[in-house]
């Protein structure tokens, strides 16, 4: 019987800081693995540095910047069409370690009800790969109280994987069944949220998010919530509470009703202005305006992600 087969997918967009140290790993892994990089434009040289210095590297050009969901998208299709088993999202600025594949797929084989498999990811360290990457702790203490993971690791007695409600899609592996069910990315987003929106599709179709507690990776991403470019903490706010909205009209877990939305938004712009918290009011308007035209793509997608089987990937062979 032929070993089963381990697609990689990275999307890069200027990825030099990191390229060395990220293609480097992969070819260490103790599981053979094939990789596929689209790129969105790169204008650093990252194109040419893979294609020289990692000839075995299946590399896409996209004439454009696609943003995240569908170039992984891409990806995913290609992998998919080529007869992959397992697929491995991974960010640019991350790499591996000789074991950390074979270790999530220990965790695939030992897990009895296969089908309830969504997302596996390793234990994510920072880029000094001495501490835990900041996110991914927040995230293990966020649901600790759910699978007690922390005390396990704590007191050295954790078991080879937990469930989790939420992990990051910077390093994601996914069996083929996951894909054929749950689908890619939402192409609505650009960048940011699509993995919140993917859970939430994952959930829905019955899946389960583990952690592989044996499995490490690094994530070498800023270590902060508020990143240097974006000092303005009103405007990350009002960002925030946007980007909750559209993963909350696109959950299909939970009821949309344009109705409702619309009369939720009237109520908080009169209710603010009355209490003279006049910003805060306009902020809503700004918001009502902004999601106003989009209620109905929100209705198509829904559909689209409740009835459609792979739902923005197109996996048929030609």
């Amino acid at each position: 019987m032929d070993s089963p087969k381990t697609h990689i997918i990275i999307v890069t967009y200027n990825a030099m800081k990191w390229a060395e140290k990220c293609f480097s790993s992969l070819r260490k892994s103790s599981v053979p693995v094939k990789t596929i990089v689209v790129d969105n434009g790169s204008t650093d040289g990252t194109q040419d540095y893979i294609q020289r210095n990692f000839p075995e590297i299946d590399f896409i050009q996209s004439p454009e910047n696609l943003g995240f969901g569908k170039a992984n998208n891409l990806g995913i299709e290609k992998a998919y069409k080529e007869g992959a088993d397992f697929f491995y999202l991974m960010n640019q600025d991350a790499w591996i370690f000789e074991d950390s594949i074979q270790k999530m797929i220990d965790v695939y084989e030992n897990y009895p009800n296969k089908g309830e498999i969504g997302i596996i990811s390793p234990m994510h360290l920072d880029g000094s790969e001495q501490k835990l990457d900041l996110h991914f702790e927040n995230y293990l203490g966020k649901y600790a109280k759910n699978n007690r993971l922390i005390s396990d690791l704590y007191t050295e007695n954790s078991k080879p994987y937990y469930e989790i409600d939420f992990v990051n899609a910077a390093h994601w592996f996914l069996p083929k069944q996951s894909i054929e069910e749950i689908g890619g990315f939402n192409p609505y987003f650009f960048y940011g949220a699509e993995d919140y929106d993917y859970i939430h599709r994952a959930k829905f179709h019955h899946k389960k998010v583990f952690i592989a507690t044996q499995a490490k990776v690094v994530h070498d991403a800023f270590q902060g919530f508020l990143k240097p470019n974006h000092i303005d903490k009103e405007e990350a706010r009002q960002e925030s509470l946007r980007m909750q909205r559209e993963t909350r009209y696109l959950n299909p877990n939970i009821v949309f009703d344009v109705k409702r939305e619309k009369k939720e938004f009237y109520s908080n712009i009169i209710k603010l202005a009355i209490k003279g918290n006049h910003a805060e009011s306009k902020f809503y308007k700004e918001m009502f305006s902004f999601f106003k035209p989009k209620f109905e793509t929100f209705e198509k997608l829904r559909k689209q992600v409740k009835n459609e089987r792979h739902a923005f990937l197109n996996l048929e062979k030609s």
